[in-house]
């Protein structure tokens, strides 16, 4: 058995590098020119990585930016490097927690009365295959911070961002949606051994589907919703993978993906597309590969899927629904 280990690490070695080109040759720098002068924009995950360059490259446009942060003193410090980079002083720091309702729910409130607008909302913090931790609330880290945390938020600034309108909601996804299964009977992974790999793609499943119902939610309301894969960065986010924890992966792989791997300004470019673009005025429900539109995986195309998938999130996070409308309704 011991002499197929070598060929297979080196095919593994193979199609990883085919993928991080692939994904390397798609990026680019955003194509729009469009400022945002006066636009209040909210980033999740902004003290560093995609979600600290997005709000950059978002103040640089003339956004009013709120950093939305779990670690206040690097999130303070990043407002500050951000404001002394772009002269752009509306650049600010609030405490969010995804992985706690209660934080949640308070950083929406003060939102939603010291606002008076909120035009573009970036659910981007996540963590990736983490231990099995859970959430202040019992949920898989996984699924609660990716996916359940933004969907408490969304729904608590619905009201404010029509009220904005036009406005936009960009969902951070991820390629490994496609590798993602919705397991209905055990979503927070109680009765499962833990496969940290299979929580990650199950909560960037989620944050897809949940999308595309979202988007159908919205329709007439002036607000839209999307949802992409940035492309493989060079960020905090990978740092529970293990990729160098073997010698061979990291003597092999590691340059590789040295060079091609994206930087976060790179990675960060997808987003601020979404954000700001005139020719995606109205455009929701989609999502993109980076800066293409793309069909995502089958699963997160199923409309019962995704229906089922939200009336389980309401219930988990304590939303209440409208019978007559279909909307959840914040408790």
């Amino acid at each position: 058995m011991s002499r197929y280990v070598l060929p297979l690490s080196v095919l593994g070695t193979a199609v990883g590098g085919a993928v991080l080109l692939k994904d390397f040759v798609s990026g680019g720098a955003c194509p729009s020119k469009a400022t945002i002068p006066g636009k209040t924009v909210i980033v999740t995950g902004a003290n560093t990585g995609i979600g600290k360059q997005t709000a950059l490259e978002l103040a640089k446009r003339g956004g009013n930016i709120i950093l939305a942060c779990r670690d206040m003193e690097k999130c303070e410090a990043a407002a500050k490097e951000i404001r002394g980079e772009t002269l752009n002083h509306r650049v600010n720091a609030r405490h969010l927690d995804l992985a706690s309702l209660k934080s949640i729910r308070e950083f929406a409130a003060k939102v939603t009365e010291e606002e008076e607008h909120v035009h573009i909302l970036i659910n981007n913090a996540a963590v990736m295959r983490c231990p099995h931790w859970t959430t202040e609330d019992g949920f898989e880290m996984q699924l609660g911070v990716n996916y359940l945390g933004h969907f408490l938020l969304t729904n608590l600034l619905l009201d404010k961002l029509k009220a904005s309108a036009p406005s936009r909601i960009i969902n951070v996804s991820s390629l490994a949606h496609v590798a993602g299964h919705i397991d209905f009977g055990d979503l927070n992974w109680e009765q499962r051994k833990y496969d940290t790999k299979a929580a990650y793609c199950q909560s960037k499943l989620a944050v897809v589907l949940s999308t595309k119902e979202l988007s159908r939610r919205l329709q007439g309301t002036g607000v839209t919703v999307n949802a992409l894969h940035p492309g493989v960065a060079r960020t905090e986010l990978g740092r529970h993978t293990g990729m160098h924890s073997s010698a061979f992966s990291s003597f092999t792989l590691g340059p590789i993906f040295w060079l091609l791997v994206k930087s976060p300004q790179l990675a960060a470019q997808p987003s601020v597309y979404l954000a700001v673009a005139e020719e995606l005025e109205g455009v929701s429900g989609k999502y993109f590969d980076v800066l293409k539109e793309k069909a995502p995986a089958p699963e997160a195309e199923d409309e019962e899927v995704a229906k089922r998938l939200w009336a389980e999130s309401a219930r988990l996070v304590g939303l209440e629904m409208s019978h007559e409308r279909g909307q959840p309704l914040p408790k």
